[in-house]
Formats: C-alpha cells, sequence, structure tokens
C-alpha cells in the first residue's frame, strides 16, 4: 500500500498529476468550510452585494463575512445607538435575510432597525405586527423594507435571519456577480 501510495505521489503521469491536484483542492474546501463552520458558524460564510441600498456602507460587488447569528444577538439600530455599537459607519447590526422566509429569493442585506412584538405597531401609526420580528432598511433606502415590496408588512423572524455581517472587501463580489449571469449562484444578495 504504501509503494502505491509514493508512486501515486511521485508519478509524472498526467492522470495522476491532476488526481493529486483534485485531491489537493478538495482538502483544502473541505478545511475551509469546516473551519468557517467552527468559526462562523456557517459553511457559506461570504455573499456577494448585487444592489445599493446598502451605499455607501456597503456596496454594488462588495464580498460581505457573515457568521451565524445566536438568538438573541442582533443588536438593532435602536438598541445600538444606546449601546455604541456600530457596524458598517451606522449603529447595530446588518443582517442577511429571506424575505418573508422564501429560500428560493434571493436574500436582502439590510439594517435591523428595530424588534416588534406581535400586535404592536410597526411603526407610528403603522399597522399591527402579524408576528414577532425585526423592522430592516438598507442604509440608502427611505422607507423600512416593510412599508414597500420587499417585505410588505412582514417583520423578518429571526429563523429567516442567515447570518450577520462582518466585514466587507470591495469590488471582490464582482467575480461571482460575473459568474451569476452566466450561472445562477445562491450567494448573491440585494
Amino acid at each position: 500500500m504504501r509503494d502505491a501510495i509514493r508512486k501515486f505521489r511521485e508519478s509524472e503521469n498526467y492522470w495522476a498529476s491532476l488526481a493529486r491536484d483534485l485531491i489537493f483542492v478538495a482538502i483544502v474546501l473541505i478545511v475551509f468550510t469546516s473551519a468557517s463552520k467552527i468559526a462562523l458558524g456557517t459553511y457559506h460564510p461570504m455573499v456577494a452585494v448585487e444592489s445599493g441600498s446598502m451605499k455607501p456602507n456597503m456596496g454594488i460587488g462588495d464580498l460581505i463575512f457573515i457568521k451565524n447569528p445566536d438568538p438573541g444577538e442582533i443588536i438593532t439600530n435602536a438598541e445600538g445607538m444606546k449601546q455604541g455599537h456600530i457596524t458598517f459607519n451606522k449603529y447595530g447590526d446588518v443582517i442577511l435575510y429571506h424575505k418573508e422566509g422564501n429560500t428560493d429569493t434571493t436574500p436582502i442585506i439590510h439594517r435591523a432597525m428595530y424588534h416588534v412584538k406581535r400586535g404592536e405597531p410597526m411603526w407610528k401609526n403603522g399597522p399591527a405586527a402579524p408576528h414577532d420580528g425585526y423592522i430592516t432598511k438598507g442604509d440608502n433606502n427611505q422607507y423600512y423594507d416593510q412599508t414597500g415590496s420587499i417585505s410588505y408588512h412582514t417583520p423578518v423572524k429571526e429563523e429567516w435571519i442567515i447570518g450577520v455581517a462582518l466585514y466587507r472587501i470591495p469590488y471582490i463580489g464582482y467575480l461571482p456577480l460575473i459568474a451569476h449571469s452566466v450561472l445562477p449562484m445562491p450567494e448573491l444578495v440585494r
């Protein structure tokens, strides 16, 4: 067995070389995804931004690193003002969520403005919340997501949240955006 492994490792044959490269890539991917799951709580730690709704703090083509939040860990804009918690140049956390819990649509990445309980008005003189959840808004948007087509009258439930944004790398997200124009990729966010 050791001789076969040694021959495989030292072979100059094209197919053996290709197999070694593929094994190496597979090992790197396994290590990366395992480390991501351990450190960030998710197998998908990065998303690419495809809209300008979070400008100037996140732009089209930014690559955003996210982590899976623990229950109750999300700090809203309202809480952030009290605690001095700033992310992406404003108070509160930026969350990545499935619009109305639908995993077949492009996820939304917006700031958690405040939390409402079922039956409370979603904003001053607004309709009652149908369930507990977060009222969200893009930093570049004038209105809450729940007032328009993004999440009409539907606060974001905890279970719809994919992650909390941690860091951004400008422009690197254009790579998946370009690939998305050819092949559908679920890592893109609005």
